[in-house]
């Protein structure tokens, strides 16, 4: 089974978060959420917006951004495009 994205949603894997900052390894509950992650799924787009990001692409995102989904034991955000900021080169 495979998740497959409609209209202008996207399916994004969360970059890891930081384990170690300086040397200090940071506990699960004080790791801040990432603000990247990679496009594993993208829909069509609408007749009013044309999808701009396809799969493979790495990508920028607001801090509350999407809806965590966990599908076959990992965590993914649904989101739509006007969600993310930018696409990283």
């Amino acid at each position: 089974m495979t998740i497959k994205p409609l209209g202008d949603r996207v399916l994004v894997k969360p970059a890891p978060a930081e384990e170690k900052i300086g040397g200090i390894i940071i506990p699960d509950t004080a790791k801040e959420k990432p603000l990247r992650g990679e496009i594993i799924a993208a829909g069509k787009g609408t007749k009013d917006e044309v999808m701009e990001v396809k799969a493979g692409d790495i990508v920028l995102y607001g801090k509350y951004a999407g809806n965590e989904i966990e599908f076959e034991g990992e965590k993914f955000l649904m989101m739509r495009q006007s969600d993310i900021l930018a696409i990283l080169a």
